[in-house]
């Protein structure tokens, strides 16, 4: 017989749902962020610190925006609603996506940040080679029309030179028959 899940956390006492949630939170690969109603961080999961290179002490009562270089939890806050994020740290050479939540019946908000970096830099990887074969493609046809030119201009030559003997063999020939 098949559960719910609503069933199944039925049967699971608080002790055990605060238990694993933490567990969830420690070793998601995703950065999780928690602030107050000032937007100062009050809370962060190994992974946010990984990903944006810092320690608890760093960030624990700092505003958020001194570590993601957003004001996307003022912005959240002000609508009093859930925003989505997509943002990048240049010094850092980090890019993130980061979605933006109130928690409900409380004066904190929750950031959960997802390391997009490898995924940005093969995109501006991909649009760097992009460019460069269409630059090159430019050179090609400019190469290409340069060589159509001498060519035309050869041919040009070559055919006036073929047309002046030729007329002077005509005259000489019209000169002999005369």
């Amino acid at each position: 017989m098949e559960l719910s899940g609503m069933e199944v956390s039925m049967k699971l006492t608080k002790e055990q749902v605060a238990t694993y949630t933490t567990a969830l939170v420690q070793h998601t690969p995703n950065g999780v962020l928690l602030v107050d109603k000032k937007a100062q961080i009050c809370f962060v999961n190994p992974a946010f610190l990984t990903m944006f290179r810092c320690s608890d002490q760093e960030v624990l009562g700092r505003p958020a925006r001194e570590f993601i270089r957003s004001d996307c939890f003022e912005r959240a806050m002000a609508g009093g609603n859930s925003l989505m994020v997509k943002e990048g740290i240049s010094e850092y050479e980090i890019s993130y996506r980061a979605s933006i939540f109130p928690l409900e019946g409380e004066d904190f908000y929750c950031g959960i940040f997802i390391d997009i970096s490898e995924e940005e830099k093969a995109r501006k990887d991909f649009l760097d080679l992009k460019a460069q074969t269409l630059k090159r493609a430019q050179e090609v046809i400019s190469r290409q029309m340069q060589a159509a030119q001498e060519i035309a201009n050869l041919l040009g030559e070559t055919t006036a030179e073929t047309k002046v003997l030729l007329m002077k063999l005509m005259s000489l020939y019209q000169e002999e028959g005369q």
